[in-house]
């Protein structure tokens, strides 16, 4: 009794797997070329912030250093006095995000979990407001702020404008559509079988967005607050038209400042739009974890 054995013989490449690594290619070429694309401007502007006013008056912008300095950072934070500013965009920031975020997990809770017949409605209201650009209600809203009366806790002027509970209102207003149309997706992903296991075990609705759903949504919420803090603190132009007090503006409006009526120093000013920078990326680097997560868990549901 005889017995053959047989050789496997491999079988040629197929189409799709010769298009694999050069699809795999061609992306990883795609995101590096994107990547530098992205940090270019970045790149040049702390190029500039660290080169010499004279030298760089003297040579062009674009041209071999000679020397490099770290006096320009010095220099823009004396000089735009950066430190009040930085206090300043912290009062309005940090309320601003916390009342966000608040406002915006009670409304998407209801949105989602509460039974009414206004709840598309509603929810087509607040992603509508996304759509509405600033500059088309400026003026409207810069009358009105002028005649909105507060008390003198909460704001200097008597008034709505030329005050930091103004700038903290019209940032709620703007950013809580986008939170609650980000938070009401989020909130459906989370399966109906442990609301009803909490109903059962008696729990009443205030039980269940506290102890139950806002737990669950802490990715969203660190992705949300490190947009939020991002946005809020890097407007400018509720800043530069609600406010009229310089010492009261935030940090952006601070880097105006450092630009004379005649001559500009860009070199001084990109140094300040390096330090101003910095409260953001620090945000994002503490969330990262989270502001990854929160981005990826509300892909997917079940």
């Amino acid at each position: 009794m005889s017995t053959t054995t047989r050789t496997a013989v491999p079988s040629p490449p197929t189409r799709h797997g010769r298009r694999r690594p050069r699809s795999q290619a061609l992306s990883q070429v795609f995101l590096v070329s994107a990547s530098v694309l992205w940090l270019l401007p970045l790149l040049f502007a702390l190029y500039v912030a660290l080169r010499p006013y004279a030298e760089t008056r003297r040579l062009g912008y674009v041209s071999l250093p000679h020397s490099l300095t770290l006096a320009n950072f010095g220099d823009a934070w004396s000089q735009a006095s950066m430190g009040r500013f930085f206090w300043n965009s912290i009062l309005i920031t940090v309320p601003a995000v916390v009342i966000v975020l608040g406002l915006a997990c009670g409304a998407a809770f209801v949105l989602t979990r509460v039974n009414i017949k206004v709840n598309v409605a509603l929810l087509i209201l607040f992603t509508a407001g996304n759509l509405l650009p600033q500059q088309v209600i400026i003026t409207p809203l810069f009358r009105m702020y002028l005649k909105i009366p507060l008390p003198s806790f909460l704001a200097d002027s008597g008034l709505m404008y030329n005050s930091a509970f103004g700038l903290i209102t019209i940032n709620v207003a703007f950013q809580l559509g986008f939170c609650i149309f980000v938070l009401s997706n989020y909130m459906k992903s989370i399966p109906g079988e442990m609301y009803e296991a909490a109903l059962v075990d008696g729990a009443g609705l205030w039980t269940r967005f506290w102890r139950l759903t806002i737990p669950l949504c802490r990715p969203a919420l660190a992705a949300l607050a490190t947009l939020l803090t991002t946005w809020i603190y890097n407007d400018f132009f509720w800043a530069i038209t609600l406010m009229s007090s310089g010492e009261k503006r935030p940090m952006t409006s601070a880097l105006a400042n450092l630009q004379g009526q005649f001559v500009s120093n860009q070199n001084l000013i990109a140094a300040g739009a390096m330090l101003a920078a910095i409260p953001t990326l620090v945000v994002y680097v503490l969330l990262q974890k989270q502001f990854i997560s929160g981005l990826s868990l509300g892909s997917s549901k079940g």
